[in-house]
């Protein structure tokens, strides 16, 4: 279960996430948004949190779905990741030969 602020410092992971994919500015996405960059830089900061009318107009701007900006799961933090894998493979839930390949293809 996420807490309040889990989920803004999140949604503004994601939000900030989203924006260089689309190789956006943090002013370009604001001028799109019609709102100011102060505001856009304290709601990926995690400090504010959106209404519905800023949403819809993130979602308009980046050009996604709801879905694709509620997907922050791969954002939490590493010893979550960490425990959901172990938990996975031990489960026999993964296939642990693409785990290794993707593993390899990774390392530094």
């Amino acid at each position: 279960m996420y807490k309040s602020d889990e989920i803004k410092k999140l949604l503004g992971l994601r939000i900030k996430e989203l924006r260089k994919i689309k190789g956006l500015t943090q002013e370009e996405l604001a001028e799109r948004m019609e709102i100011d960059q102060r505001n856009l830089s304290k709601i990926e900061c995690g400090n504010n949190f959106i209404t519905a009318e800023t949403l819809a107009r993130i979602l308009s701007s980046l050009d996604i779905e709801p879905s694709e900006l509620f997907a922050f799961k791969h954002l939490q933090a590493e010893p979550i990741l960490k425990d959901e894998l172990i938990k996975a493979i031990i489960d026999n839930k993964t296939d642990i030969k693409l785990l290794y390949q993707l593993y390899q293809v990774t390392k530094k």
